[in-house]
């Protein structure tokens, strides 16, 4: 087959002719995988054939060995690594041929290949020689030594660093540091081999334990810093931020002479690598606030992770360059979603310095502010607005709010006659700073006042109205007052406005240009807020907003004929709607006249959500279900007339692998239907655990929705008691099997750790519900058999030292509900258990009180299981 002219045709602009040479890949890859990969690869190392179809083949070639989806990636390694031997040999030759050819793409290509291969074998301990015969390649042309760098640049991104042997490390970093020597002369080596350091940087950890090694490969990278070429600074910048991020505690001989260079380039170099010099110091706060928050402040001398408080050492200096870089905006940066410049990028490096130090901030930019806060150049204006809100996070209140109030009348004024867009954005956006940190109940001396909370309110309303940028980020600031009153249920000094300020939102949604700024989904985040932090005074107003709210949601379903653009449009817009429906129906079920009042809506609004979900969407999907859920808790059992035409759409959403968050949402629905329907739940709970059974076997599922699924196991079992019989025998192997498999997370980071810790908790919750739904039921003796099984559980998460406040709570309750149901039969099993008297005790002399109340219900359960 000529597979040149199938490959061109695929990149054909005629569709027919297209999808006809895409059919025929398809068929010849099934029918032939060796002989398909084989013709790729000899496509791709024929200097002959025209470098479009030799681009492609080696992108079908690497789209045949990797997958972003890890079930699908694991079937592709699989299928590789069974490949005939002579095959892959065949292959794996034709790919290193490709980098000494002349066209750059196909190098280039051929190197993203051989990386993927890569990635595959040396794990396996296959093709030992890839190395040593890469690196035979730096005596040859240049062009050659390119690709080699850029390949091994790509084989670091692909392969862990603890599948390479030091050895192999050691020359693939002298190769690297080679290239981008200032000596080397040709500037697409030093550019390829700078690229390759920022990958090869996680291999390096024994190289950077050793003094002489690590100056060597700071002063290279220190001098590419430097090269006339300005990608190759880009790049070597870029080396020092993944420096100051993976080796911190190595930086302290290097910080003096790397903040000259950054300081250079801030002010001299272009913005790219401006850009990445600013960020050097971002990565640094972001190490120190990590350290800092992780130690507080006790740290000894010998602390395994020392601050090196290089940004408070640095401060005098830095703060002034980043003041700097505020007044290089750009003139329409505001309008653009994605803008990032150099004025953005200081801000924000600002915003993590104030972070790191706290007050020690303020004195520096307070003159900045000062000087140029009232300065006719609206650039000195908008950059001194930006300095304030850039430091209202990490310095304390006591600190700052004398200064804010001494601000606040200037500020409202600036958002209201300010004649330049670009103040007012960061003016709104500096108040709505004021109001997150330094607003609410946690905070001692109020910055808002009922002097000063009307004209607060009016002016952010006015600013509803002005360009939609500026207007987006007076909801944002109007989010942020609400919010902060959030804890005080009695009254709140907002409510004689909460009609107008209903009123001002949904205008603000209404507008023409409310799709820009993202100046809608603002609106409905500030309602929302809003609603949700209102007083009982109001709630006859928030039973006013149902109906409005249900006619917008009714206008979305109206709409016909829609392009895919519009579709989309249409399914955000319905989600916001749905949202916003969710959070007043929150908020009417807590109060018993509304609720009853409310409830004349419920079929209006179920038969809105119902067809939301007809429409199909991800995003609606997940909003309507969410609402629904909130929905059945404020209807109760009442919810089971709407049941036989939900069910279908609660049945997709557990089936959405996919979209695994639509998945988990399902799942927390239908813990929200076992509550408010009882056993009126049991005709659908055989679909239901079908379903559930199904997704926890299945490897396509994202493991953050197994937990939850197990917790539902807990909560259908309390709906239905013991009709949960007939489900036990596939339940609870299920939980056996992943208790012994969360029963131990040693030697594991952080984040494995925690994902232990809710599996352990979603198991424990199952057990919890499923031996209070049995109780004081005749059937109890069919959960006998499974107590010592769960007991050894406990006993081995107790032992592990491990486990968080939430599983801790959850388990002492477990061994309680065990004790409570089983009575007498579980007794002397308690009492021969390891480790149950230890757990008891320690829960009981908790400082968490939900823990110690737990512990205080087991010890009563237990004492009369074992007395009986």
């Amino acid at each position: 087959m000529e597979v040149t002219q199938v490959l061109l045709n695929a990149q054909s602009v005629d569709s027919t002719v297209r999808k006809h040479a895409e059919e025929t890949l398809k068929q010849f890859q099934e029918q032939n995988l060796p002989g398909f990969l084989l013709s790729l690869s000899g496509e791709l190392a024929s200097e002959e054939k025209p470098v479009d179809s030799r681009k492609l083949a080696g992108l079908i070639l690497k789209n045949a060995l990797d997958a972003k989806e890890q079930h699908r990636k694991y079937e592709l390694v699989q299928r590789w690594l069974s490949l005939d031997v002579a095959v892959k040999t065949q292959i794996k030759t034709c790919l290193l041929q490709t980098l000494s050819s002349p066209a750059p793409d196909a190098r280039s290509t051929a190197s993203q290949v051989i990386a993927k291969v890569a990635g595959i074998e040396l794990p396996q301990k296959q093709w030992p020689e890839l190395i040593g015969s890469l690196l035979s390649n730096q005596q040859l042309p240049a062009y050659i030594k390119q690709a080699t760098l850029e390949t091994l640049g790509y084989l670091c991104e692909e392969v862990s660093p603890d599948v390479m042997e030091q050895d192999q490390v050691n020359k693939i970093l002298t190769a690297v540091i080679q290239g981008m020597n200032a000596e080397e002369k040709n500037n697409d080596v030093r550019l390829a081999a700078t690229r390759a350091l920022y990958n090869a940087l996680g291999f390096a950890q024994a190289n950077f334990t050793n003094d002489m090694e690590r100056d060597f490969i700071m002063r290279v990278v220190c001098q590419a810093t430097m090269s006339p070429e300005v990608k190759i600074r880009q790049a070597a910048f870029e080396c020092l931020v993944s420096i100051s991020s993976t080796y911190y505690e190595k930086l302290a001989p290097y910080i003096q002479d790397i903040f000259s260079i950054t300081a250079k380039a801030v002010r001299e170099d272009e913005e790219p690598v401006a850009l990445q010099a600013i960020e050097f110091w971002s990565s640094i706060c972001d190490e120190e606030i990590d350290i800092l928050e992780d130690y507080g402040g006790d740290f000894t001398a010998d602390s395994d992770v020392p601050c090196y408080n290089f940004i408070k050492q640095a401060l005098p200096a830095l703060v002034p360059m980043l003041l700097e870089t505020l007044l290089k905006q750009e003139e329409d940066q505001d309008q653009d979603e994605v803008a990032w410049n150099l004025a953005m990028a200081g801000g924000t490096c600002l915003v993590l310095v104030a972070r790191t130090v706290g007050d020690d901030i303020v004195p520096l930019v307070m003159p900045f502010i000062e000087e140029n806060i009232t300065k006719p150049d609206w650039r000195q204006r908008e950059a001194a607005t930006y300095a304030f809100g850039s430091i209202l996070e990490g310095p304390s209140p006591d600190k700052l709010t004398p200064i804010v109030n001494g601000a606040l009348n200037f500020m409202l004024t600036a958002l209201t006659k300010d004649a330049n867009s670009h103040v007012k954005d960061t003016t709104a956006w500096t108040l709505g700073r004021i109001f997150e940190f330094l607003h609410g109940s946690t905070v001692e001396i109020p910055i808002i006042t009922p002097a000063n909370c009307q004209q607060i309110i009016t002016v952010l309303l006015q600013s509803m109205k002005d360009a939609p940028n500026v207007a987006e980020k007076a909801c944002g600031a109007l989010y942020f007052l609400a919010q902060g009153y959030g804890d005080v249920a009695a009254s709140s000094p907002l409510t004689p406005f909460f009609q107008e300020m209903v009123q001002s939102l949904l205008t603000a949604t209404h507008r023409e240009d409310a799709g820009e700024s993202r100046l809608r989904t603002a609106a409905y985040e500030a309602l929302n807020e809003v609603v949700r932090c209102s007083t009982d005074e109001t709630v006859p107003m928030v039973l006013q907003l149902v109906p409005v709210i249900m006619m917008e949601l009714h206008q979305t379903l109206e709409a016909q004929k829609l392009s895919s653009d519009e579709r989309e449009k249409q399914s955000e817009l319905q989600g916001l709607l749905c949202g916003c429906l969710l959070v007043i129906i929150q908020k009417l079920r807590s109060s018993e006249p509304t609720k009853y009042a409310f409830s004349q809506y419920a079929d209006q609004i179920m038969s809105l959500f119902l067809r939301v979900f007809a429409c199909r969407s991800a995003t609606v999907h997940e909003e309507a279900m969410l609402s629904i859920g909130a929905l059945a808790y404020a209807t109760g059992p009442d919810f089971a007339k709407y049941m036989p035409e939900f069910y279908k759409y609660l049945e997709m959403g557990l089936q959405n692998f996919e979209e695994y968050q639509v998945c988990a949402v399902t799942i927390g629905v239908v813990g929200d239907l076992c509550r408010a329907l009882e056993d009126k739940i049991l005709p659908y709970c055989d679909g239901i655990m079908t379903q559930l059974l199904k997704d926890l076997s299945s490897n396509q599922l994202h493991r953050s929705v197994k937990p939850p699924i197990f917790s539902c196991f807990g909560d259908i079992a309390l709906a239905i008691g013991e009709n949960f019989e007939k489900y036990l025998m596939y339940a609870m192997p299920m939980l056996q099997s992943a208790a012994e498999l969360s029963a131990r997370a040693t030697g594991a980071d952080d984040e494995i750790l925690d994902y232990t810790n809710l599996l352990r908790n979603g198991i424990l919750e199952a057990y919890s519900g499923i031996f209070q739904g049995f109780k004081n039921s005749p059937k109890t003796q069919l959960l006998i058999p499974y107590a010592p099984h769960i007991l050894q559980f406990l006993d081995s998460i107790y032992m592990e030292k491990d486990m968080d406040d939430v599983v801790m709570k959850t388990a002492i309750g477990v061994l309680g509900d065990l004790a409570d149901t089983l009575g007498s039969n579980a007794g002397s099993l308690i009492q021969q258990s390891v480790s149950s008297k230890d757990f008891l005790i320690e829960c009981l002399s908790s400082d968490d009180h939900l823990i110690k109340e737990s512990a205080e219900w087991a010890q009563m359960a237990i004492s009369r299981a074992i007395s009986v």
